[in-house]
């Protein structure tokens, strides 16, 4: 009996001995239901949230997998599915047709600025912005970021709001904040 529960605590021992290795103990964010390893690229976590499910499907629809699998680092400001939502009527199913890949490529990589920026990084670059930061996306458009009350936001050039939702969600190529509105160019 001594030396099945000898046996049985060794086994014990080896399952979470290889475990721990099978899940690296990093630090997680969750969004949209699912964990967000740092260890992962933006488009290895983006699948897994069920709150982007519309943004996942144009960044295939645009080719821009590849790109945002890339080396980066890329900070992306990503709105949920609630977000495309708020757009008109049929936006989002225009959008995704083969025939509208660069307006759908525009608006995408607007949302994505070159570099790992996070809260403290956006802080530095709102003091010194007086109040705004001022960000030069890929698509080579301006996007200001303001905070009020603890809350960042996002203006676009059009002057729409988004609030940022889940901030400094890092992956292997950047960083991530979740918006509640989806930014447009001019």
């Amino acid at each position: 009996m001594r030396s099945l529960k000898s046996i049985g605590l060794m086994l014990l021992a080896a399952f979470a001995f290889t475990t721990s290795f099978a899940q690296p103990d990093e630090k997680t964010v969750e969004v949209g239901g699912a964990p967000m390893y740092p260890s992962k690229n933006i488009v290895e976590n983006a699948v897994n949230s069920k709150d982007h499910t519309t943004l996942v499907a144009a960044v295939k629809a645009a080719g821009l997998v590849e790109t945002l699998q890339g080396a980066g680092p890329f900070t992306v400001f990503a709105p949920t599915n609630a977000a495309f939502d708020m757009l008109p009527e049929g936006t989002v199913e225009t959008l995704l047709k083969p025939e509208n890949k660069a307006m759908l490529t525009g608006i995408l990589t607007y949302h994505v600025v070159s570099g790992r920026l996070g809260t403290t990084e956006l802080d530095e670059w709102i003091k010194k912005g007086n109040g705004n930061a001022e960000l030069t996306t890929v698509a080579g458009g301006k996007l200001w970021v303001s905070k009020a009350k603890g809350k960042y936001w996002l203006k676009d050039e059009k002057g729409g709001m988004a609030g940022i939702t889940i901030s400094n969600v890092y992956q292997s190529n950047g960083v991530i904040h979740v918006i509640d509105h989806v930014a447009m160019p001019k």
